[in-house]
């Protein structure tokens, strides 16, 4: 059962997601793992704050 929008699991499982799918494509584009540390670091410096934004108006919308 996947936790609940907006509770700090849920949002750290729904980063730790986007981290994975991050970590995948780069990988696939590079022609080797990249490993997770890696992964983890680029997408903090460089997606982070986008995805925050982005994920912020959306669990403020309306149900």
């Amino acid at each position: 059962m996947p936790a609940p929008l907006g509770t700090p699991y849920g949002e750290f499982l729904a980063e730790q997601e986007e981290i994975l799918r991050l970590k995948w494509l780069a990988s696939e584009r590079q022609g080797h793992d990249i490993g997770f540390e890696y992964a983890l670091n680029d997408w903090a410096r460089n997606h982070r704050a986008e995805w925050r934004s982005m994920r912020n108006k959306l669990l403020r919308q309306p149900a």
